[in-house]
């Protein structure tokens, strides 16, 4: 192969299912170049299983550009249709597989898995081309027709897990509530210990009573805020001096913490164990916060005289759970929640949740 027409890798030789593959360090600048995504040039089979959401490109490149010295991303995985030779750098039998890979020119390259970061890259460089000269592990299949891709993409996606939101705000160390949200865990016993940090929702058979994301999604909803929002000194307060009254509030949850009551009972007979009974509580505490910030912690200590057992259909059927008994948590039963939880406290309904109220009377909402 002419080295004139060709792409030169500094490349990695593997095996894998006895074929060879090659693990290369590509410049970001040329990962737009030669990863062209023109849908006319792509097979309709292959085509529409990598469908770009574009919704997804400006975050993910606003985390590139906003974290130029602690980004990271895994390897795009592609496949070649084209002439390739591997050129190892010496014969020695101990460095055999590390040498050059060579690439014709005319060859066309397929993303298997990484399409959204080829697109996120061609946005980050411009806005800042200065990223151009860092690298990317690309793995390299040789696919000669791209008869295998569609299995190779299969393949790929059929064993990936995708991590829980817990986990994600578990692992957030950029994200000021997420690190405010494990500050308020940790701080108090009560959900240090009963707060699942993994799973998103929690089996019948769970040793804890709350999951982190459910915490992390009321916060949100307590400061009327989305994720990434800046968090002020004053609002963090707020949530920690939140959180403490309420663990000290509810009954039920200090006779989990004093062995009174396991948490499977406390899930089995009662909503507070339910994201659907946190997420209200941060609606609720977004309304006190706004329209009773002198006497919000008068509120709170009453939700202690609050039935939450399940066998009170009157307050609960429907709105955190259906008439099979099973919890639901949507965004209209943890409006219809909150919304009752509000009426037992004698606080009035805003005209948008006296709608749904309306609307759930007549049988429209949660029904």
């Amino acid at each position: 192969m002419d080295s004139n027409f060709s792409y030169t890798f500094p490349a990695l030789k593997g095996m894998q299912a006895n074929k060879e593959y090659y693990v290369v360090m590509c410049p970001l600048r040329i990962i737009p170049k030669i990863f062209l995504f023109d849908e006319e040039e792509i097979p309709p089979e292959h085509r529409a299983q990598r469908i770009l959401n574009k919704s997804r490109i400006p975050e993910m490149t606003n985390y590139i550009v906003e974290n130029q010295k602690d980004y990271v991303f895994s390897s795009i995985t592609a496949s070649i249709d084209g002439e390739i030779e591997f050129l190892p750098f010496d014969k020695n039998p101990a460095s055999q597989d590390l040498g050059q890979l060579r690439v014709s020119l005319d060859s066309r390259f397929l993303i298997n898995d990484g399409q959204h970061r080829r697109a996120a890259i061609e946005e980050a460089l411009k806005i800042s081309p200065e990223l151009g000269n860092e690298t990317i592990s690309v793995v390299f299949f040789h696919d000669v027709g791209l008869k295998h891709s569609q299995q190779i993409f299969s393949d790929l996606n059929r064993h990936a897990v995708n991590t829980t939101s817990s986990i994600g705000i578990l692992y957030d160390y950029r994200d000021r509530l997420a690190m405010i949200t494990k500050d308020i865990i940790t701080s108090i016993p009560l959900l240090s210990r009963y707060t699942d940090k993994e799973r998103v929702s929690l089996s019948k058979n769970s040793p804890k009573i709350l999951a982190l994301n459910h915490i992390f999604n009321a916060n949100l909803k307590l400061l009327g805020k989305t994720k990434g929002d800046e968090i002020t000194p004053e609002e963090e307060t707020f949530l920690k001096e939140f959180w403490l009254l309420l663990c000290e509030s509810i009954v039920e949850w200090n006779m989990v913490l004093k062995k009174e009551l396991s948490p499977r009972d406390l899930r089995a007979n009662y909503i507070l164990g339910h994201g659907v009974f946190v997420e209200a509580i941060g609606m609720l505490g977004n309304y006190l916060k706004n329209y009773h910030e002198d006497d919000w912690k008068e509120y709170i200590k009453k939700l202690s005289e609050i039935d939450w057992s399940r066998s009170n259909t009157e307050d609960w059927l429907d709105r955190s759970f259906n008439q099979n008994g099973r919890i639901q948590k949507t965004s209209s039963t943890i409006l219809l929640t909150s919304n009752r939880i509000k009426q037992l406290l004698d606080l009035p309904l805003t005209s948008a949740e006296t709608q749904l109220e309306n609307k759930f009377f007549n049988g429209g909402a949660s029904k």
